[in-house]
């Protein structure tokens, strides 16, 4: 494949030299002054396991830190020695310190660290359930839907991935109990809930769902959550596909909604950070959100094309926009969607990847460090 021509040199001096500390509301640099160019540049990816954290943490150290990467989410998930409830850990998952030696690297490096765990979809994967149906399966929200021993997409079902029952009266308590504990032991004071591709929600089989408004239950949801984590001045952070209308754009139903929760733009509070992932095409939704009210982050996976693009538009549309809507544009996050060990394998050339679109390329692109300029 012909590679496009890349942004000029100057862009990315430009870019990359800037102060490298962001937060999730106010994006300011770690020296005070609001950072006009692109505040947030981060990299999505599954937080390492035990056995991994001293590579991860050179990585940080030695690659995230020198290309100005100022934003860190760690999909956790059940990677983490819950004490609240360890019937819910993985095998061989983070513990208290290994979690502390990561909040200290991002800290000395100036990374705002934000955990993930996903919530309301994502709660199974091809034939595997995940752990918190496995283990409370009456919050299903689709329990006459069983897992198949070989999963194939499209099936009969419908079946992605499963979701738990937003209006179950117990799923909040143990779902919220993990969210505490992920955010005390990452210090943190954002999280990511995931709530990305949600094809089962408001099903007619569901004694608690069955006739409700999708769009209702899918922005309740978002609140509920958004709302506990604010209880403790802490920000709501998601994936924005839920929330465009996959029909009328033809993006389609991942990357947007057919099931109508896209209504729930209007219905959530604004001070919700979107996360906009578009991996086959730079879509320009961002002004979307940003029109809503909404902070917004483009999220690029493994086109390096695609993401300077991305690049390109959240400049532009920071630098050609009205006072109240320049700062809801925050930046870009690449996402790594191969397993953190994985994408170390690739980078560290242990394991090669075919093609010019990979998650290695796309990485190195858009984070390209500064030549030097002696």
């Amino acid at each position: 494949m012909t590679m496009k021509t890349f942004p000029s040199a100057l862009f990315f001096i430009s870019f990359f030299v800037m102060s490298s500390f962001a937060s999730s509301q106010n994006v300011k640099s770690a020296s005070g002054k609001n950072d006009n160019i692109l505040p947030v540049r981060g990299l999505c990816i599954s937080a390492p396991k035990s056995k991994n954290l001293d590579e991860f943490i050179k990585f940080i150290n030695e690659e995230l830190a020198p290309r100005s990467v100022n934003t860190l989410i760690l999909m956790v998930d059940y990677n983490y020695m819950y004490e609240s409830h360890p019937e819910l850990r993985d095998s061989l998952a983070l513990s208290e310190s290994d979690v502390k030696k990561l909040v200290g690297a991002c800290r000395k490096n100036n990374i705002t660290i934000i955990p993930q765990i996903d919530l309301l979809g994502h709660q199974s994967w091809a034939s595997k359930t995940g752990n918190l149906l496995r283990f409370y399966p009456d919050f299903d929200e689709t329990p006459g839907i069983k897992m198949p021993e070989k999963y194939v997409w499209p099936n009969a079902d419908g079946l992605y991935c499963k979701s738990y029952c937003p209006l179950h009266p117990g799923v909040h308590k143990i779902v919220f109990d993990l969210v505490d504990e992920i955010c005390d032991v990452f210090e943190t004071t954002a999280f990511h809930a995931g709530m990305d591709e949600v094809f089962y929600i408001g099903e007619l089989g569901c004694p608690r769902c069955a006739g409700k408004d999708k769009a209702e239950l899918f922005a309740g949801e978002v609140t509920l959550i958004r709302n506990h984590l604010a209880e403790k001045n802490r920000k709501l952070w998601i994936w924005g596909d839920r929330l465009i209308d996959g029909r009328t754009t033809g993006i389609g139903d991942w990357e947007g909604s057919y099931n109508l929760t896209y209504r729930a733009i209007d219905l959530i509070p604004k001070d919700v950070i979107i996360c906009d992932w578009h991996y086959d095409r730079p879509d320009q939704t961002a002004v979307y959100f940003a029109m809503k009210g909404l902070s917004v982050i483009s999220c690029p996976w493994r086109n390096p094309d695609n993401a300077l693009l991305q690049i390109e538009d959240m400049q532009r549309f920071r630098s050609h926009s009205t006072p109240e809507m320049k700062d809801r544009f925050l930046g870009v996050i690449q996402t790594i969607w191969s397993g953190g060990e994985q994408f170390l394998d690739a980078f560290y050339g242990r394991k090669a990847e075919k093609g010019d679109n990979t998650q290695v390329n796309c990485f190195k692109a858009m984070f390209k460090r500064s030549q030097d300029k002696n």
